[in-house]
């Protein structure tokens, strides 16, 4: 009984054995007819670990082609917002995805299905990078909101994806002569830190090296001058003076505005010469009505020096009168003399005669005023108007051509 419940077990072992070994068999026809290899069966942590974990012997510290060609790394930017152009401190900000795609020949694979594997950015620590750095950056940052805005993707041909969002301040030196009808060049200057170009190489991808967000402005600071013109006659002196001093006021307020917004250089701008002419004018305008006031009023100190010089005039016919006339003491008309012949005393003189009337001097001192007046304004907008044709001649047009030409 022992001797055929052994035998029985025997049977059922080998037939087990056997099935086994026809199901191995046939698995393996089947991978290698589909194309499929054994290693497939590898769960993607032990795929990771044999493409760039410590048994696979890569090395992020060697570059691709160590010793070989330069790696040719392509980037292309995404220009995701604009921040302020500063005038002030001569940068710009700027939120932008940079991404870099290179070829490291170590990482392509063979065995796992997909054609290429997104990562996590903590894998780019186990990878060689390119050193890139951007050489007028004054600060920048990254973003972790809410994970690390990081992108590493491997394609089966070993082709690496490195994205990253950044926002950067860069540096823009300005030349401001032309201030405010300038343009200016903001440039984003990438380099390699520590590899030379036998060992590494940047290009900007042939198909949108920049891109930029639909709808994206950037925003400029426009400087709006509002004139307002009045007429002024001799009637509205106080409301000439008021407008003038608050003209003058107004001008010199955006004077320091304009400075305080931008850096102090060594140049003229062409804002200083426009405000400094502005208010040049403005300041001869208020001259120009002090004058103007001062001459209308000259007839009365015309009259004063008229009334006393008559009074001087009448004081010495006086004293000449009393030294010659000696009819006060009763003597007559002549004096007898020793040959009995009379002489006659000398007849008194002729009164002045009577100076022009007061109205007639004053009409032509407001006339003269009024003259003045009006040839300055005809004058002035004259000169203004010449000021603003050569003004801007040339800072649109000969200035604007040699920034282009630069």
């Amino acid at each position: 009984m022992n001797r055929q419940l052994v035998k029985i077990l025997t049977t059922l072992f080998a037939f087990f054995l056997e099935t086994n070994h026809f199901r191995t068999t046939f698995c393996k026809e089947h991978d290698s007819r589909s194309g499929k290899s054994p290693s497939q069966t590898l769960s993607p942590s032990d795929f990771l670990d044999k493409l760039m974990g410590r048994t696979s012997g890569y090395d992020a510290r060697i570059r691709p082609n160590f010793k070989g060609p330069p790696v040719n790394v392509t980037c292309n930017i995404f220009i995701n917002s604009f921040g302020s152009v500063t005038e002030t401190t001569m940068d710009y900000r700027v939120n932008i995805f940079l991404r870099q795609q290179w070829n490291d020949s170590r990482l392509a694979y063979s065995e796992y299905p997909d054609d290429s594997l997104d990562l996590d950015p903590s894998m780019l620590d186990s990878i060689w990078k390119p050193d890139l750095f951007f050489a007028n950056e004054k600060g920048a940052n990254f973003h972790d909101v809410t994970t690390d805005n990081k992108l590493l993707r491997i394609s089966k041909t070993g082709k690496v994806l490195y994205s990253i969002r950044l926002t950067l301040t860069l540096s823009c030196p300005m030349d401001l002569k032309n201030f405010p009808m300038d343009v200016q060049t903001c440039t984003m200057q990438l380099e390699s830190f520590g590899y030379t170009m036998n060992d590494l190489i940047f290009e900007w991808l042939s198909d949108g090296p920049v891109q930029v967000a639909e709808g994206l402005t950037l925003p400029q600071f426009i400087l709006k001058e509002d004139k307002e013109l009045g007429y002024c006659t001799k009637h509205y002196n106080t409301a000439r003076v008021a407008l003038g001093i608050t003209t003058v006021l107004t001008m010199t307020t955006q004077s320091s505005g304009s400075r305080a917004s931008l850096p102090k250089v060594s140049y003229v701008k062409a804002i200083d010469i426009w405000m400094a002419v502005c208010l040049l004018f403005v300041f001869a305008a208020l001259l120009e009505y002090a004058a103007v006031n001062f001459v209308s009023r000259q007839h009365k100190e015309f009259l004063r020096l008229r009334r006393r010089q008559r009074r001087q005039n009448k004081e010495d016919e006086v004293a000449r009168d009393s030294r010659f006339n000696f009819s006060g003491y009763g003597m007559g008309h002549c004096l007898q003399v020793k040959d009995g012949t009379a002489v006659k005393a000398a007849p008194p003189n002729p009164p002045p005669a009577p100076p022009k009337d007061s109205d007639s001097i004053k009409k032509k001192f407001v006339d003269r005023a009024k003259r003045i007046d009006t040839i300055s304004r005809a004058a002035f907008p004259l000169a203004f108007l010449i000021f603003n044709i050569f003004y801007w001649i040339t800072y649109k047009i000969i200035r604007h051509e040699d920034i282009h030409k630069k």
